[in-house]
């Protein structure tokens, strides 16, 4: 374990009117804490468990790789803003790590590509081979297995994106073998009721606000997937 705690800081919000401090569980949520080396974050889309995500790693000295600038028309200046508002608590001080985001992924294997043309050595840290030559499934499996090999913190927002489900089942032993003896320690927002199947996991539902733990069993995608597969013929009847 490294990261014990963080502490959102309503108080220091810029403004309640404009996206992410506009986010209600955001100005109810006091405390997270974390006991576990794997912890999920859940919830629907737009809940706000991508954006906390992104806020700690960056309050932890993580980059996050960006992806390709567009215009916008209308610019947020609070957009990347909420890391300013939290407190972190370490178990035994500041430690490195990665953020992954399966949307960026493809920005950050081209950009090894370039530094291994220079120092091909940069790939024996993912896998010994340029991960543009693989498909999109096959980099992120060699990038997860190299990686978390390496005592960290690491963030993932919906690494199940790319990933068949036998490649997630493939993660999740990676995530079990890799947090098993403490050098590795995982905060993930996820929708794939196979990862969240994590033994020992804990899980933060943010579909309520404050956002509180919720058991495997209870949680939404469990329910939804088992429901579907017990009944497929009602909801088969439900799309005529």
């Amino acid at each position: 374990m490294h990261l014990r705690n963080i502490t959102l800081n309503s108080d220091r919000f810029p403004t309640t009117e404009v996206y992410p401090f506009n986010i209600p569980l955001f100005r109810t949520t006091r405390i997270l804490e974390f006991h576990a080396p794997v912890t999920f974050f859940v919830g629907e889309n737009g809940s706000g468990k991508s954006t906390l995500l992104k806020a700690i790693a960056r309050r932890c000295g993580i980059h996050l790789w960006g992806e390709i600038e567009r215009a916008r028309f209308e610019y947020n200046p609070y957009e990347e803003e909420l890391h300013r508002a939290l407190e972190i608590e370490w178990v035994d001080g500041p430690i490195p790590g990665s953020f992954f985001a399966s949307q960026t992924f493809r920005n950050f294997a081209s950009i090894l590509d370039e530094w291994a043309s220079t120092d091909p050595g940069q790939l024996d840290y993912f896998g010994g081979h340029s991960l543009m030559n693989l498909s999109h499934g096959q980099s992120l499996m060699s990038y997860f297995r190299s990686r978390y090999r390496i005592r960290g913190l690491y963030f993932l927002d919906e690494p199940e994106t790319a990933l068949s489900p036998k490649s997630q089942l493939e993660l999740l032993s990676v995530l079990t073998d890799m947090s098993s003896d403490g050098h590795a320690q995982f905060v993930i927002a996820s929708h794939s009721p196979l990862l969240l199947a994590c033994h020992d996991a804990e899980i933060y539902s943010f579909d309520t606000a404050p956002v509180s733990k919720i058991h495997y069993e209870d949680t939404e995608h469990y329910r939804v997937y088992r429901d579907f597969m017990e009944n497929r013929e009602k909801y088969l009847k439900g799309s005529e």
